[in-house]
């Protein structure tokens, strides 16, 4: 069950996303013309969902901030969707299956 502590890191946490500018990469990302399996961990669009979304997987999986708070706000399934394949990409280029692991995690507890 979710605390009034969680919903208070919720909060921060979308502050912070909106603050690096979340908005912007959301909407790129959701473009029609937008390729996930063409997506660059490169671009700094996608590059800023998968730090927002790894940092939220992070807090979920050690209890920080509660899961089912997150899904509820979240489509984290749909934005790993999006962008996981260029977090697949990084992986193999630097031969880290770690990286992101925690925000694709959380996506497939959606799924």
């Amino acid at each position: 069950m979710a605390s009034r502590e969680d919903g208070m890191l919720l909060v921060q946490v979308a502050q912070w996303g909106s603050t690096m500018g979340l908005e912007e990469a959301q909407l790129a990302v959701w473009a029609d013309d937008f390729d996930p399996e063409a997506a660059s961990p490169d671009d700094v669009f996608v590059s800023r969902i998968l730090s927002w979304g790894e940092t939220i997987g992070t807090l979920t999986k050690n209890g920080l901030l509660d899961t089912d708070l997150v899904l509820d706000w979240l489509w984290v399934a749909g934005m790993w969707s999006r962008v996981g394949p260029a977090a697949v990409k990084l992986r193999e280029k630097f031969g880290a299956p770690a990286l992101y692991e925690n925000f694709e995690a959380l996506a497939g507890r959606q799924e």
